[in-house]
């Protein structure tokens, strides 16, 4: 199948649950037009992590050849998200003197790299390098500060890195599905890039994308990223809790968890309202009580929303999040999310659906296509802005050693 089409970007979204493939062309410097859609079950991850590589790889070709049917050409090099408990990040400061006291790009490369060039955990990477604010000759925080005249750059960066293993064996997924990978992107990233408006970025605000392996969590504020936490409770456990509770199969679970699935009980629901779930023996049907079903969701439910309280509250984040929090991914279909998450955090909360004007906007509504839909954006701004979207590892890595030698002689 040969491509017909320039400047097309793809994004895959290897999730726990299911792998999407998107396939966009770039039209101008700031807008896509989605070509086509790929959509497979995962059945290869544990908590965003590979655990078997065949299933993976199959998985993502099914998706790819989905995608490429209804694009009408062939998958470019994809940018691919990643998530899972591997996933750490922390703050560092860093600072260098301005070579020709009026900040270059250079200049600014330069201290993204110093700042990041700090000891990480033995078998970590680094994934990004990410400014959050610069400083001038000690002055007040910019956010660029490219053109500005002084004598000394600082910068604090939002450094986040990810297990060397998981890593290679995701790219090794996408290499042997036939996928050149161009860049791996924290999931946080790219959903924030699909679900969260200008405004929220720039006056302070939380996202929740409840996948089906990690609950990933990240904080804006000026226009950066501030806070990034990855949670081990999502969409998966609320599925096997459903199993359990109910004695049902996994796969039924899920289905009813999708369409009957509820955290919240309403004065309107009636008594005895019930539905058929597949009994875990997988051969008959069973009536199941929606209260019943409620209770087990909430139950989990409320153990995601107090922890993400915890870190919150631990990391002094309320006043950051002044637009409160976003909550994005296939467990923020889970009727009633909104409503509890408001109770127990008492901020405003809405759910992010993908901020998509295309033809096929319609079908990427859904808030399962937050991250897909996300890569995409975040490409389409990495190929039209360079610096201070913040660096890979391997990028900084290098300029670091470039710019070492220099440096000892100032520091």
């Amino acid at each position: 199948m040969a491509n017909v089409f320039h400047s097309i970007i793809t994004a895959i979204d290897v999730g726990t649950t299911k792998i999407s493939v998107l396939i966009a062309q770039k039209i101008g410097t700031d807008s896509i037009k989605v070509l086509g859609i790929g959509k497979a079950a995962s059945d290869g991850l544990e908590r965003g992590v590979v655990v078997d590589i065949a299933r993976t790889v199959q998985s993502i070709k099914y998706a790819i050849k989905e995608a490429e049917l209804m694009a009408g050409c062939t998958v470019t090099p994809a940018y691919i998200g990643i998530s899972g408990s591997h996933i750490h990040s922390f703050n560092t400061h860093g600072a260098v003197p301005i070579k020709k006291f009026q900040v270059t790009q250079s200049d600014i490369q330069a201290v993204l790299a110093v700042a990041q060039a700090v000891p990480i955990e033995e078998g970590q990477k680094v994934l990004h390098a990410l400014p959050q604010y610069f400083i001038v000759d000690g002055k007040e925080r910019v956010a660029n500060p490219l053109g500005l005249h002084g004598v000394r750059l600082e910068a604090v960066v939002h450094v986040i890195t990810g297990a060397v293993s998981s890593i290679q064996n995701l790219i090794k997924c996408c290499e042997l599905a036939g996928v050149v990978v161009k860049d791996i992107v924290l999931e946080q990233l790219a959903s924030a890039e699909g679900v969260l408006s200008y405004d929220e970025r720039m006056l302070g605000v939380g996202m929740l994308d409840i996948g089906g392996g990690t609950s990933d969590f990240a904080v804006y504020q000026q226009g950066s990223i501030r806070y990034t936490k990855v949670f081990p409770i999502a969409g998966n456990l609320f599925t096997k809790d459903l199993a359990v509770g109910l004695k049902s199969t996994i796969k039924g679970a899920e289905l009813f968890k999708r369409q009957h699935g509820k955290v919240l009980l309403h004065s309107s629901l009636v008594d005895d309202q019930k539905y058929t779930i597949e009994s875990v023996h997988g051969t008959m049907q069973h009536d199941v009580d929606i209260k019943q079903s409620t209770f087990i969701l909430q139950a989990r439910a409320l153990e995601l929303l107090i922890m993400l309280q915890e870190e919150i509250k631990k990391a002094s984040l309320s006043h950051v999040m002044v637009s409160g929090l976003v909550i994005t991914g296939g467990g923020s279909l889970l009727q009633g999310i909104d409503e509890l998450a408001r109770k127990v955090l008492g901020m405003p909360i809405r759910l992010g659906k993908p901020r998509v004007d295309c033809a096929l906007s319609e079908s990427l509504s859904s808030p399962i296509y937050a991250t897909g839909y996300g890569l995409l954006k975040y490409a389409l701004r990495k190929q039209g802005a360079f610096g201070l979207d913040g660096l890979d590892g391997p990028m900084v890595q290098k300029i670091f050693m470039r710019m070492k030698s220099w440096v000892d002689k100032f520091f």
